[in-house]
């Protein structure tokens, strides 16, 4: 990572940060889970989308290319509530942050799913699944406990099988909730409770088929820790066979219905059958759990050497060609709505003046101005050639040469003019400056007036 010295001076250009900035973001964040609305969505003419993430309080633009957003069945559109897997990115020539997508689909079951697989693979580290820790069915159920709703179907079934199969063994219902907000609480203490009366050898702990919203309270991590700090034996029996929950990792035994629960306590040779194919369901999910996460870790690896893969700085151009590409459109459309919209100015002008009446109107404002500059130079000419004539003359007039010439002389003494009497003795020797030479005298005698 750049790091400045404090005493050196690292000159960057922007180029350069961009690119570290993109490194880092890609290196120490990398791929996220993003549930936003969707808005300012563009699908360029390449295939990409282009579009904005959005919550109540932030924004970050997003881009995902025509290989990806191949596999999203419905496109989204403005508004959309969409849950995202995209890898940190930083687009290096606006240095935009943005995101890579390459996962969509609606908020909702998608986002329960991620919180799903979360918590599966947080309570599968913590051992919440081991099999270590799964207690083993009494060899023979005398009285079994069973926390569910007591005007469900799961009751029904339950206690249909056992009357039909062994009517001896005794019941406990634990009456709970088992849908909606208040349905974990009750659940927990239902199992607490049981545990506290130890008055049944195993607990069933279910209820009937319904959607993924529906089962969500048995993929709580509530309901997964107290299944866990359990005493008595448990046996989740939640929904039908396909639908699998949290409860069904961490209870001591998995049911595929509530039926099959009721069966597995009363136990005979079916019973064992199912019991065996039950252990090798567990077997093939935890294998598959294994698989999911040997398969996790190897997403992770395959993204870290590919963070610099050319196709990154391939994804990058696609998206500055369709940005070019979509400015020259622009461009051209203004520019042609520019050259029409002249065109029709000119042609108006070109209609309103005839071009031969034009010519001969400036024609004539040329040669007037002609004779005007004409006449104009003779007058400034003449005036000037007076001021000069005059000049000449005055500069004549109060020349020092005409004033010698009318026989008059200027007397130096040392290189001054003599101005007074008062500036020479008798006995000075002056210079006289005539009009055709000049002559040293002596003064011999000084008169005042």
């Amino acid at each position: 990572m750049f790091s400045p010295q404090a005493n050196s001076r690292t000159i960057l250009t922007v180029s350069k940060l961009n690119r570290l900035a993109k490194n880092v973001l890609e290196a120490e964040i990398g791929q996220v889970w993003l549930s936003a609305e969707i808005s300012n969505f563009v699908m360029a003419s390449s295939g990409h989308w282009y579009f904005t993430l959005k919550d109540e309080r932030a924004q970050i633009k997003a881009a995902m290319f025509k290989g990806a957003n191949q596999r999203v069945i419905k496109r989204p559109k403005e508004g959309d509530k969409i849950l995202v897997r995209a890898n940190i990115s930083l687009y290096e020539p606006r240095g935009d942050y943005q995101l890579i997508v390459e996962f969509m689909e609606p908020e909702g079951e998608g986002q329960l799913k991620q919180q799903f697989e979360q918590l599966k693979i947080k309570l599968a580290a913590e051992g919440l699944f081991a099999h270590e820790h799964k207690k083993p069915l009494p060899e023979a159920v005398l009285k079994v406990g069973v926390i569910t709703s007591a005007t469900g179907a799961a009751l029904h079934d339950i206690l249909t099988v056992l009357r039909r199969r062994n009517p001896a063994i005794e019941v406990v219902i634990y009456p709970t909730q088992v849908q909606g907000d208040a349905a974990v609480a009750q659940i927990c203490q239902a199992i607490k409770v049981a545990n506290q009366r130890d008055e049944v050898q195993v607990l069933i702990v279910g209820r009937g088929g319904g959607s993924l919203e529906d089962l969500w309270c048995f993929n709580h991590e509530n309901v997964a820790r107290a299944i866990f700090a359990s005493n008595l034996p448990i046996i989740s029996a939640v929904g039908h066979e396909v639908d699998v929950s949290i409860a069904d990792f961490v209870a001591d035994l998995r049911a595929p219905t509530p039926s099959a629960a009721a069966e597995l306590v009363s136990r005979d040779q079916s019973s064992l059958n199912l019991a065996v194919h039950n252990l090798r369901e567990r077997l093939h999910k935890l294998l598959r759990s294994q698989l999911n996460e040997l398969g996790y870790q190897q997403q992770i690896m395959v993204q870290k050497l590919q963070r610099n893969h050319p196709q990154k700085q391939l994804q990058q151009q696609y998206q500055y060609v369709d940005q070019l590409s979509q400015r020259l459109e622009k461009t051209l459309q203004t520019k042609l709505k520019q050259e029409q919209s002249q065109q029709h100015n000119l042609q108006n002008r070109l209609a309103q003046h005839n071009p031969a009446k034009l010519i001969e109107r400036q024609t004539k404002v040329v040669s007037e101005l002609q004779n005007r500059l004409s006449h104009s130079w003779q007058q400034v000419f003449s005036r000037k050639q007076q001021s000069l004539a005059n000049a000449s003359h005055l500069l004549n007039t109060v020349s020092p040469l005409s004033t010698l010439a009318r026989g008059y002389s200027i007397s130096f003494k040392q290189g001054e003019i003599v101005r007074s009497v008062k500036q020479v003795s008798q006995g000075d020797s002056l210079d006289l400056r005539l009009a055709d030479g000049e002559v040293q005298a002596t003064v011999s005698n000084i008169k005042t007036k």
